[in-house]
């Protein structure tokens, strides 16, 4: 029997359900204060927490697959070169979108970080009309328009790209394009993509640690129940998320996911103190209203069909 035969569900009814949106909704809530995490990390390297994340998740995803009876598949991917293959591409992704967000975080950077998950969908929309051939409505050209026009003010008032919201919407971008590709389910491709990363991450954690540079045995007990801890706070809201996707609509996702860099936004500003002048309330009201014209175009498409 094939991998994927092994691992493929079949396709739940396209509708909304209440245990989905409330799966999804503690899923984006959890993200959205994620940051709270970050900051008491940041004086931790960001590949150090980074590290950390991939290793502690290793044993939380595990045990999700053991208490669902799907450890076995874990033999029919491995052997599977092509499987195998598309993990170490979607795990590399993935890890540049975490350390970028350790960063922005840890480096006072978290509107930065807000604006990327806000213009993830419009990058998505963009790597599906140029590698997928998929044609772009009207209304999701108007809403790359704006979010264009937004970055390009940013960029002025910067005084160069806003990288960190950049590299953070096309690593996310393209991790989702990729993950589509892996035959797996969610909570299996995660602990693919977390096993391959562990060999390295535990590699470099234990060089750290025998050079006195690391934190877990050098930085106190407080820094060591912090990084273990970056396992939960990694996994288990990926883990909700992916319970919550299969009971809801498309579209329902598609207007849930703002929830968590809303968060991130006024935590950003009411919390972090981060400088929010008037240039960058003009660029976030181009993308606010973006993201309107595009969410508004894809319920009208879902209610449509």
């Amino acid at each position: 029997m094939a991998a994927t035969d092994t691992v493929i569900k079949p396709v739940p009814k396209n509708e909304d359900t209440l245990p989905g949106f409330l799966y999804a909704l503690t899923a984006y809530l959890l993200w959205g204060v994620l940051p709270i995490y970050l900051k008491l990390v940041a004086h931790i390297a960001p590949l150090e927490v980074v590290a950390h994340r991939a290793f502690w998740s290793l044993p939380i995803a595990g045990l999700v697959l053991l208490s669902r009876g799907r450890l076995g598949d874990m033999r029919a991917m491995l052997t599977n070169p092509k499987v195998v293959g598309m993990g170490l591409i979607t795990a590399s992704l993935i890890t540049v979108n975490w350390l970028t967000y350790v960063y922005a975080i840890g480096s006072g950077h978290a509107l930065e970080g807000a604006l990327g998950y806000y213009i993830n969908p419009l990058i998505s929309v963009i790597i599906g009309a140029l590698l997928l051939g998929e044609k772009m409505s009207p209304a999701q050209m108007a809403a790359v328009g704006l979010a264009a026009i937004a970055v390009a003010i940013l960029a002025y008032d910067a005084g160069g790209l806003p990288w960190i919201s950049l590299v953070l919407a096309v690593s996310w971008g393209f991790y989702a394009f990729f993950r589509k590709t892996l035959p797996l389910g969610p909570n299996q491709g995660f602990f693919l993509e977390v096993l391959i990363l562990t060999v390295p991450a535990l590699g470099y954690v234990l060089w750290l640690e025998t050079s006195g540079a690391g934190h877990f045995t050098n930085g106190g007990a407080n820094d060591a129940w912090l990084l273990m801890l970056s396992g939960v706070v990694t996994a288990v809201p990926l883990m909700i998320y992916a319970n919550g996707a299969k009971l809801l609509r498309l579209s329902t996702i598609g207007i849930m996911q703002y929830i968590a860099p809303t968060i991130v936004f006024l935590m950003a500003i009411f919390m972090f103190n981060e400088p929010f002048g008037q240039t960058k309330l003009i660029a976030f009201c181009f993308i606010w209203a973006a993201l309107l014209v595009y969410s508004a175009s894809m319920y009208r498409a879902s209610r449509s069909r």
